[in-house]
């Protein structure tokens, strides 16, 4: 099987390089989106999942958003957290120069690591923080056990 060579032409590379980076700048502040818009793509809160010997807590950071903007419900083993997150604008006069505050619906589900008592499940929001507390079911609570001797 014969090979043909082919003469290497570097100045093609670069400007096959440079038409991909324009398009991809195209893409981002083309006339389809405007720059410095807000994202209103799907954002997910951060969320901490801790567990203790009698609970099991979950926080997630929910800055801006307001208590009666929140849904925790439980359904099996799956807490699930749901909320929107609305933008507050008045664009009178103002020109934005960066935007980077996400806005918009969120639906986030966490399976529980261990079973939890749905009546007993407590949600505090404070300073941007979503705090649920889980207390176990009576049954998965750890219980010491003594040892006796002799």
């Amino acid at each position: 099987m014969a090979r043909e060579l082919m003469k290497w032409e570097p100045f093609r590379e670069v400007s096959r390089l440079r038409r991909e980076i324009d398009r991809l700048w195209e893409d981002f502040f083309g006339p389809s989106r405007r720059a410095f818009e807000p994202i209103t793509e799907a954002w997910m809160p951060a969320v901490d999942v801790s567990e203790s010997g009698d609970k099991v807590t979950v926080k997630a950071e929910v800055p801006g958003m307001e208590a009666k903007d929140i849904e925790i419900s439980l359904a099996g083993d799956t807490l699930t957290i749901k909320g929107e997150k609305k933008a507050e604008r008045e664009e009178k006069e103002e020109n934005y120069h960066l935007v980077e505050r996400s806005y918009g619906s969120f639906i986030r589900s966490i399976r529980m690591p261990a079973p939890v008592d749905p009546d007993k499940i407590e949600a505090k929001y404070k300073n941007g923080v979503l705090t649920i507390t889980c207390p176990k079911k009576e049954e998965v609570k750890p219980k010491a056990i003594e040892v006796k001797t002799g």
